[in-house]
């Protein structure tokens, strides 16, 4: 009996690492913000699909950013495909900025060239 309660706390504890790294702590979820860009890359991968986009900056150049999604198939079921985005869309996106200043976040939504808005959920 002893043997099943020690493996339990082996499960546990090999769990919990996993868990922490699907954590969002490291994005304002109260905060969304806007941002315009062009998409240069979408990577369609588990765990977390990302969005890369240039986003023009005050000095007439541009910034790489970043945003991190949910799996793609979690994406599937709300609408999303693999060909969703494609590198040269211009895009609006929305999203929770990272605690640490960095550019980009997490997404909540994205509004394509043709006008329709995607979830991130």
């Amino acid at each position: 009996m002893q043997h099943k309660h020690w493996m339990a706390l082996g499960l546990i504890a090999i769990a919990t690492p996993a868990a922490a790294h699907h954590s969002f702590a490291m994005f304002d979820m109260q905060k969304d913000v806007t941002v315009v860009g062009t998409v240069t890359e979408f990577r369609w991968t588990n765990p977390h699909s990302f969005m890369h986009l240039l986003v023009p900056d005050a000095q007439g150049g541009s910034t790489s950013w970043a945003f991190e999604m949910t799996s793609p198939n979690t994406l599937v079921h709300g609408g999303w495909r693999r060909s969703s985005l494609k590198p040269g869309d211009k895009v609006t996106v929305t999203y929770h900025p990272l605690l640490n200043g960095k550019l980009g976040g997490a997404l909540v939504r994205v509004k394509l060239p043709d006008g329709t808005v995607l979830e991130n959920k």
